[in-house]
């Protein structure tokens, strides 16, 4: 009522009395508590393949954790969803139709289909319809190619027991333009010295992510005696297992690109979403450290410090 109150058009008054009517439909009560249902099962895998740092064994496993419970929700789940959305409904005085009636759809008809029960028509049409869409999605995210890939990637995780032979299947099957059948052959060579050297290198062994490692790498001068693991190690980090980071550029480029900036150029828009991206760093840079820095680039008019006074 306060909706219905509060527009002044006719038109927006119709619309709102339709909202509101629609909401308060069995339809829309069971398509919620669907909804609620399949987001309960895949929010702990959206909220992990989100994070900037991914584990990929752990996103694995989840993956493969949230195809289990969607399945068996598929299986199992639509008598105990019936019972709640008629619970809800009866709460709610919101009216139930009745299971066992013909369902009429203007469709089937058309089509001249066979009749089905108003029951039916949820569980098939809306239920396992829903619960469908969402496993030919993880399955196509997720196939048998990718999660392969994955799991070869994990031999070379600082955390995790080292495999030389997964290692070298993984340049071999997955980037064999990369290495050459030579390079192949070297690689195996290299990484029996690597195992025996890096994991015992004082400042490589506590390396806990890849990222750590490749940093390792070069500051050790590692990356220059192993080459072919070093270039394997790069080409790992530069796969995405989602498109956070990506999802993060557009949502930073609608905050910082707004009508009012529209001229600004491409390197200071890049440095502008490179701050908005990346804030938690760059909550850690002190304001006198960025002066400083202002300062250092070329001699300035301005005095953004006040000079100190000695005592």
């Amino acid at each position: 009522m306060i909706l219905l109150l509060k527009v002044s058009t006719s038109s927006q008054r119709g619309d709102a009395t339709y909202a509101l009517t629609h909401a308060l439909s069995f339809d829309f009560v069971i398509v919620i508590h669907v909804m609620k249902e399949i987001m309960g099962i895949t929010d702990k895998l959206c909220q992990t393949l989100q994070q900037k740092s991914q584990d990929i064994v752990n996103a694995l496993a989840l993956v493969s954790t949230t195809k289990t419970l969607i399945q068996k929700l598929r299986d199992e789940g639509w008598e105990t969803l019936l019972d709640q959305v008629v619970s809800f409904c009866n709460n709610n005085s919101i009216l139930v139709p009745d299971m066992n009636g013909t369902y009429k759809d203007i469709i089937r008809s058309r089509r001249k289909k066979d009749n089905v029960t108003i029951e039916h028509h949820y569980r098939v049409d809306v239920f396992i319809a829903a619960i469908d869409s969402q496993l030919q999605e993880l399955n196509s995210r997720f196939n048998e190619s990718v999660t392969g890939l994955l799991r070869l990637s994990v031999a070379l995780d600082p955390k995790k027991s080292f495999n030389i032979e997964d290692i070298c299947k993984l340049a071999k099957t997955y980037y064999p333009l990369d290495f050459t059948e030579q390079e192949q052959i070297q690689l195996k060579l290299e990484l029996q010295h690597y195992n025996l050297d890096v994991p015992n290198h004082p400042q490589l062994k506590n390396a806990c992510i890849l990222s750590q490692l490749c940093r390792g790498l070069r500051e050790t001068e590692k990356s220059e005696i192993y080459p072919l693991v070093d270039r394997l190690v790069r080409l790992i980090l530069t796969l995405p297992v989602s498109t956070a980071t990506t999802e993060r550029a557009f949502s930073a480029m609608k905050i910082v690109k707004t009508r009012l900036r529209s001229t600004m150029d491409d390197e200071f828009l890049k440095s502008c979403l490179l701050l908005n991206i990346e804030r938690e760093n760059a909550a850690s840079f002190s304001t006198d450290k960025i002066i400083d820095d202002f300062y250092s680039m070329k001699q300035r008019r301005a005095q953004l410090k006040m000079p100190k006074i000695s005592q």
